[in-house]
């Protein structure tokens, strides 16, 4: 079938490679609907760069779990360093391999070239590895083209992050056929094809599909094209088809092999165009035909073909545990499930594929398995889910696991599962029941003497006391966690108890715990336990905030990044990257802290504890925009951090709810930050009590500096403008300096604060600020940025500019969330605050507004 209407697709490509060979690499992303022609073009590609660069094809199954690295196996050379490390399953050496394999000798060679098709389908481990390639692929004589359906991209798709992380690579997006080249492929005219280009709507698959069934007739469906075909084979090659049917994405030729025996038995389907024999494999021509045949066949027929399959994989001395456990879920054989899918789920875990791992464990829990073993594997669910950030899913799997130890009558086993529990319950603001279960553990297992189990319980019963800011009992039990490790000679649990006893101390005010948590995490690396490396670094970013280390901070957050990209850590990783959107709000680059901490708001429901990171600053950001979101955001903060007994978080929301206040006159809003000032009187709180005392005296509560109050809070509290404005130019706050200079009384340092505010888009304070100099008596007040409001009169980020102009020209929420790679939710979030902010009520009054305001387009 000839290739129409790609030639600016294949010419991109071919600008793509000419950059590449000039050692700029980029990342390509083909995207469309199944049947558009992705892997064509990538085919007729791949054709015209023979000879002229270095090609390593990879693709990603449609398994019940894909494969774990799965396309870098198919891609990486036999015997060369990235098959090995694959082997080795050493996972900085996966990513050293790629990126050298990419590299090539540094002779000014070819280019290479490493396509992964079909990566909506792909494991977390390759995500990570095309993340960590696709930020580093600028400085490589190298292009990474990747092929994906964007119409099977949810809005919790895990590739969404992916691509967001890749803004510079090229799109191209593969639209539909012409009338005109669906009338060229059918030999006929646009008239006489009429009828064929309504049945496939311009789709190059179905068009294809279509023609094949012949010119007598159009058939009523794809499916009845496609089966019509590999009907009209002979009955020996239509056996094979069948059986090829049931293995997504092909069969390399040892399986082919075993299964077919004779190969030659496909010769009359690849004649049909059916499928597809290669040096390495045999396949479909497209997914779509081999779902619709498979489809198609009996359910007996299809169970037996995927036992054959099963069987094949299984004279394999080392067998690819994911195909066996997707064949033996398709052949309805509990006993391969119950003994290849806690093996293949534990595989995925260590390689921090936890939606995969999850999968797996979920289909081995499907068949009968002995109580205790089904118990160990929902406790192993339940930490799966708690780092995919699953907070119901955890709960429910840990719950299970309690349930079924009780009937066992293990106290150890027991205790044991009820720590998993605790946490999870925390971890989901179920807080009283977390400290239930973490309280029966302890007292069920310190009868028995030292064990691992009690370890773990008094383990995870400090991590669960210092997040609830109780450091004294936090530090204790830390303390006793360490001393039984201790005694054991044990070594797993000791980097989480290192890191929160350092917490709890330093949380005290006592600076040594620092060392303690520096302690945990390094040995967490020593002892390659990359969930323990973030979550030491998750710690530390939280204390470094709180003691306004910014400078140490960064370079965590950077660290976290960097290890970002080899693991899959939900839950942590979000915690981290809210405090670097904590920082550029800090610094006020509040449309990108806006848009950074969106993800609070999707998390409400299913995020639980994590969501106390966003949401405050979040509302704090809506506050000094002036956003008719705040009032909103304010109220889901406070909720949340409530509901989390997170002292830190409540007091950032209501430091924010008093900054409300103080903009609107509604002394009612300062309430939470009065009931608050106690607990803030205690070491380690310095920072808190001090910013809570300068909100309230700028509402005219009495207020004064206190011992240890961090002097930027301390000189705004003794009245020295001068002090403190200097002191938050040295952090680097411009906001809060320019709110020191307005409140100075003295006309020049208030129309500089006015300056700064008005550059930051602060409207409210701005306008509070403009009341003040005209009281003081200054006739020529400036009105403000000229060039913003002529841009911008509706004071609309640049987020929501962009939002704007999509709804504009008919973009729906879902299109809007495809598009910009984020979340519906998100969007949903994003249109109700440009709806507000213009005062229109629908989506066409917010077009005619976006034209009357003359935004550039």
């Amino acid at each position: 079938m000839e290739l129409l209407e790609r030639e600016q697709e294949l010419a991109e490509l071919e600008g793509a490679l000419a950059a590449a060979a000039a050692g700029a690499g980029e990342v390509v992303l083909v995207h469309g609907e199944a049947g558009i022609g992705k892997t064509s073009v990538v085919r007729a590609f791949r054709r015209s760069v023979t000879g002229r660069a270095r090609a390593y094809l990879g693709a990603c199954d449609d398994l019940l779990s894909p494969r774990t690295l799965g396309p870098l196996r198919d891609a990486a050379p036999k015997d060369g360093p990235l098959a090995s490390a694959l082997a080795a399953g050493d996972r900085d050496a996966v990513y050293d391999a790629v990126l050298d394999l990419l590299a090539g000798p540094g002779d000014g060679g070819a280019p290479a070239v490493l396509v992964v098709e079909d990566v909506h389908w792909a494991d977390e481990p390759t995500l990570d590895v095309l993340r960590h390639v696709g930020r580093r692929i600028a400085d490589l004589p190298a292009m990474l083209l990747l092929t994906y359906r964007d119409d099977e991209l949810g809005p919790d798709h895990p590739l969404r992050p992916v691509l967001a992380s890749l803004p510079a690579a090229r799109r191209l997006p593969l639209a539909t056929l012409s009338r005109g080249a669906v009338a060229a492929l059918a030999g006929g005219t646009t008239a006489t094809s009429a009828p064929l280009f309504r049945l496939t709507g311009g789709n190059p698959f179905f068009v294809t599909e279509a023609l094949a069934a012949g010119p007598d007739a159009v058939p009523a469906t794809v499916v009845d094209a496609v089966l019509a075909r590999a009907r009209g084979l002979p009955p020996e090659a239509l056996a094979a088809l069948e059986q090829l049917a049931v293995v997504p994405s092909g069969a390399r030729l040892p399986l082919a092999r075993a299964l077919l025996g004779d190969l030659s038995v496909l010769a009359p389907a690849e004649r049909a165009g059916m499928v597809e024999v290669h040096p390495g494999a045999v396949a479909f021509r497209h997914e779509l035909a081999r779902r619709a045949v498979a489809d198609a066949l009996p359910a007996t027929r299809r169970m037996a073909l995927h036992g054959a399959v099963l069987r094949a994989l299984l004279a394999d001395d080392e067998p690819d545990l994911a195909r066996v456990v997707h064949h033996a879920a398709g052949a309805g054989d509990d006993t391969a499930l119950a003994r290849y899918a806690p093996a293949a789920a534990r595989q995925a875990a260590a390689a921090g594929a936890h939606r995969q791992a999850a999968a797996l464990y979920e289909q081995a829990l499907r068949t009968a398995l002995p109580t205790a073993e089904r118990a160990a594997l929902l406790e192993d669910l339940a930490w799966t889910y708690f780092h995919d950030n699953d907070r119901p899913g955890a709960v429910r799997a840990g719950t299970e696991a309690v349930e079924l130890r009780e009937q066992l009558g293990d106290p150890t086993a027991l205790g044991q599962a009820l720590s998993t529990l605790a946490l999870q319950q925390w971890a989901a603001l179920l807080i009283d029941d977390g400290l239930r279960s973490v309280e029966r553990a302890v007292a069920s297992l310190r009868p028995g003497g030292d064990s691992f189990a009690l370890a773990f319980a008094l383990t995870y019963r400090a991590v669960i006391l210092v997040n609830l800011d109780r450091e004294r009992e936090g530090l204790a039990a830390a303390d006793e966690a360490l001393a039984v490790g201790g005694r054991l000679g044990l070594t797993r649990l000791r980097p989480t108890g290192l890191i929160y006893r350092g917490r709890a101390r330093w949380q005290s005010g006592d600076p040594g715990g620092r060392e303690d948590v520096l302690a945990g995490t390094a040995l967490a690396e020593e002892l390659d336990r990359p969930d323990d490396v973030v979550m030491g670094r998750t710690n530390l970013a939280s204390l470094l905030w709180r003691y306004a280390r910014y400078a140490e901070l960064e370079e965590v957050l950077e660290a976290n990044r960097q290890l970002a990209d080899a693991t899959e850590h939900t839950t942590h990783d979000r915690v981290v990257r809210s405090f670097g959107a904590r920082l550029a709000a800090l610094r006020g680059r509040w449309a990108e802290a806006d848009a950074e901490l969106r993800w609070g708001l999707d998390a409400v429901e299913g995020g639980g504890m994590v969501a106390r990171q966003a949401l405050p600053t979040l509302a704090q950001v809506a506050v000094r925009q002036g956003s008719a979101e705040a009032p909103e955001l304010l109220a889901t903060a406070w909720a949340n951090a409530e509901s989390a007994r997170a002292l830190p978080a409540m007091v950032t929301t209501a430091v924010a709810e008093t900054e409300q206040a103080w903009l609107t006159g509604q002394d009612r809003l300062a309430d939470h930050a009065r009931a608050l000032l106690a607990r803030t009187e205690c070491p380690g709180r310095e920072r808190e009590r001090g910013e809570l005392l300068r909100w309230l005296h700028r509402l005219g509560d009495p207020a004064a500096p206190f011992p240890g109050c961090p002097e930027e809070y301390a000189a705004g509290l003794r009245g020295d403008w001068r002090a403190a404005a200097a002191a938050w130019e040295r952090i680097g706050a411009p906001y809060e300096r320019a709110l020191e200079l307005a409140g100075s009384g003295e006309a020049e340092a208030t129309l500089e604060g006015l300056a700064v505010l008005d550059a930051l888009g602060a409207r409210p304070a701005a306008a509070l600020v403009r009341a003040r100099l005209r009281g003081m008596g200054v006739h020529r007040v400036p009105r403000g940025s000229r060039q913003a409001t002529r841009e911008n009169p509706a004071g609309l980020t640049d987020r929501q500019l962009q939002i704007l102009r999509l709804v504009a020209a008919g973009r729906t929420n879902s299109e809007i969330a495809a598009t910009l790679v984020l979340s519906v939710r998100t969007v949903d979030h994003h249109v109700s605050a440009v709806l507000q902010k213009l005062g229109v009520v629908s989506r066409r009054d917010a077009a005619r507004a976006l034209a009357a305001l003359e935004v550039p387009g």
